[in-house]
């Protein structure tokens, strides 16, 4: 007896994978726009809602990249690298990834599937993260008492 294995749902697997990757990178891009058109006056001074800062005063990896957003949306480049050297970079990957995928979606084919799963590039930018981070850490520990990183943590 032969067993016949349907390619509709690998199909769909696939297109389901796509339209979620199209949602997640929207949603990127459309949480800070809609955290500036709401809270758009005190956007700097504005409590950080990273789980990880809020417990112990400092920032994780991740930290900033939000306000980065909003501040590229706003036209301010320079305080967008300020806030996060990536934000940026966030970006320019959600909106390439929302064309691609959109593309792909269209079209039937894949495209520059090589350098999505390239461990060599997600290791570059790990790496260029670690040390953006370790930065970070650097001069706000150089920069701030510990009274000011505890008033960044709940532990006020």
């Amino acid at each position: 007896m032969f067993k016949v294995i349907s390619t509709s749902y690998i199909n769909n697997s696939g297109q389901r994978k796509k339209l979620l990757g199209i949602a997640g990178a929207l949603l990127t891009l459309v949480i800070p726009c809609f955290i500036m058109l709401r809270h758009s006056e005190h956007i700097e001074t504005a409590q950080s809602l990273c789980p990880f800062k809020m417990i112990t005063g400092f920032p994780c990896p991740g930290c900033g990249i939000t306000k980065s957003l909003i501040f590229l949306f706003k036209g301010d480049l320079y305080k967008s690298l300020q806030y996060h050297l990536f934000g940026p970079l966030t970006f320019l990957f959600c909106i390439t990834i929302i064309a691609i995928l959109a593309v792909e979606l269209i079209t039937k084919k894949e495209y520059l599937r090589k350098y999505f799963f390239s461990k060599k590039i997600a290791y570059t930018l790990g790496g260029a993260l670690i040390i953006y981070h370790f930065t970070r850490l650097i001069y706000f520990i150089s920069s701030n008492s510990i009274d000011e990183i505890l008033r960044e943590s709940l532990w006020k």
